[in-house]
């Protein structure tokens, strides 16, 4: 039983090192994220669930589009042809041209 608990806190421990290095820099709260690696990778124990609590993003974060002063999304390009209303247009006509 020791053994299983000493696992799960080493599962535990690298999910929490794991998601803190793959955190963009920008998302992390309160503290900068080089931080917050040191903060997990010396205070074993504890350091994860700091990390969980209080550094972690929350939620989903704001498309960079929708934020203020950006410019407008760019539309969609079409992924192939039949994707194209242009295309399917000259398509048709093309079509009835041979007919």
């Amino acid at each position: 039983m020791p053994l299983l608990v000493g696992l799960a806190l080493l599962a535990f421990w690298l999910y929490c090192l794991f998601d803190v290095i793959t955190t963009p820099d920008e998302e992390s709260r309160n503290l900068p994220k080089l931080l917050w690696v040191i903060i997990v990778l010396l205070l074993i124990p504890v350091g994860g669930l700091f990390w969980l609590l209080l550094g972690r993003p929350t939620g989903p974060q704001a498309p960079r589009s929708l934020l203020p002063n950006d410019k407008p999304p760019r539309p969609e390009a079409p992924k192939g042809p039949d994707d194209d209303p242009d295309f399917l247009k000259d398509l048709d006509r093309r079509l009835r041209d041979e007919d």
